[in-house]
């Protein structure tokens, strides 16, 4: 894989009012009126550059949740002026159409090298808020829009967004179950696997770009490594018997999964090298599925030790259990919020999959997806705001991605790329 060229020159900010008073507490919830101008050209028009990258950046700022947008045709003299300094823009313009906010931006190709300057405006107040300059390739266009999104969101909410980060998933578009890397968006997509077996549940280091993951494809289900831009691969862990559902600590310095290697699927912790570091349950019953609480205490799985699967929380110090789902005939697949208290799991009831989320202590179980398909395997965005998940409505399995209250779902792997168990990467 080629690593994108985007070299950031500049950072101007500002505090302003508008900023110190927005406070997000689930997306969706707050609609900010936005001006989004069209960017506009320095020296010499490309349209195709420009219009790819108005459609990236209004897609993740529309899908943030936080923004209305004020409509374009509406627009006056100072939409077509590229003045970016704040003495340049007419801001009595902006405030006669109800924005809040404004931002605008040019860019100039020289060559194959793509320069972008953009600026986030408080309108209110008249102010600068931030204003960066990106330098990269031509084909850096979605790469520097979809950075320019998580500064906007870092700016207004204090946590960058997730849309420079990466998306891995399992495909079958080549017959057998590979490993593929795609854009939040869906774009980009790049297989990463030629194991031609069977491979399952990717996850990435939150402190390098790799992944780990389990194959078959030397018989046994082993964990592997995988470093994304140099394509080295390992073998990690292959105890005899499963080695499955491998997910880094918060910290990087451990994996949870799950072994069967004394006859019983139990979960153990091991070292980066493979190196086996303790047994986490013992118990006659198959525990699965870790996920780790963001303080790297505590560890959510899956187990049937009560009857049906439920979703139980070990400590990984007292190594105590405590049951924490009692609804459903079958709950599966817990994702922690790398943020937040809050777990996010697939329930079977009337024979479909939805997902659920609900405090670690059991209180506020709320569902948050609705009808027809099963929805599974869901993981958190980076900045716990937002979820990506496996849809099979019957016809194919595709990818999907919703804000973490539900709303806002949208598809990112057509069901033709036949994808599931999707993770999402930290910061890109």
């Amino acid at each position: 894989m080629r690593l994108p060229v985007v070299v950031l020159l500049t950072l101007v900010f500002v505090n302003s009012a508008l900023a110190s008073r927005i406070e997000i507490s689930s997306p969706g919830q707050q609609a900010i009126p936005l001006a989004l101008n069209r960017i506009l050209p320095i020296t010499s028009a490309h349209p195709e550059i420009a219009a790819e990258f108005d459609r990236v950046l209004e897609y993740d700022l529309e899908f943030s949740g936080l923004f209305r947008f004020i409509d374009p045709a509406s627009f006056m003299r100072d939409a077509g002026s590229l003045g970016l300094q704040r003495s340049d823009v007419d801001f009595p313009q902006w405030r006669i159409l109800g924005s809040e906010l404004l931002i605008k931006g040019g860019y100039q190709l020289n060559g194959e090298q793509l320069t972008v300057d953009m600026r986030l405006y408080d309108v209110t107040s008249q102010r600068l808020l931030t204003g960066r300059r990106y330098v990269g390739q031509r084909g850096d266009v979605r790469k520097i829009a979809h950075t320019f999104a998580d500064q906007v969101l870092e700016q207004l909410t204090g946590e960058s967004g997730p849309f420079a980060t990466k998306i891995a998933y399992i495909s079958e578009q080549t017959g057998n179950k590979e490993l593929y890397l795609m854009d939040v968006d869906g774009h980009g997509a790049v297989r990463l696997t030629d194991h031609r077996s069977i491979v399952l549940n990717p996850d990435f280091s939150p402190t390098r770009k790799e992944l780990i993951f389990t194959s078959y494809k030397q018989e046994n289900p082993d964990l592997f490594r995988k470093e994304v831009y140099t394509g080295q691969e390992s073998r990690l862990s292959f105890q005899q018997g499963l080695n499955i559902s491998g997910r880094y600590s918060p910290d990087g310095r451990q994996i949870a999964l799950t072994l069967s290697k004394d006859g019983n699927a139990e979960l153990y912790l091991i070292g980066t090298n493979g190196t086996l570091l303790r047994r986490l349950t013992n118990h006659y019953a198959i525990d699965v599925d870790p996920s780790w609480s963001p303080d790297g205490n505590r560890i959510a799985f899956v187990s049937d030790r009560l009857g049906n699967p439920h979703i139980f929380i070990v400590d990984i110090h007292s190594r105590e259990v405590k049951r924490l789902t009692y609804d459903g005939r079958y709950n599966a697949t817990p994702a922690w919020n790398p943020k937040s208290d809050r777990i996010v799991f697939s329930r079977l009831e009337d024979s479909i999959f939805n997902l659920f989320t609900i405090n670690p202590d059991g209180s506020d179980e709320r569902q948050i997806t609705f009808g027809g398909g099963n929805k599974e395997h869901p993981r958190w965005s980076p900045d716990g705001r937002f979820l990506v998940y496996s849809l099979d409505d019957g016809r194919g399995k595709s990818l999907w991605m919703m804000r973490a209250d539900g709303s806002g779902a949208r598809r990112i792997a057509a069901a033709g790329d036949r994808a599931s168990h999707p993770a999402w990467s930290g910061r890109w």
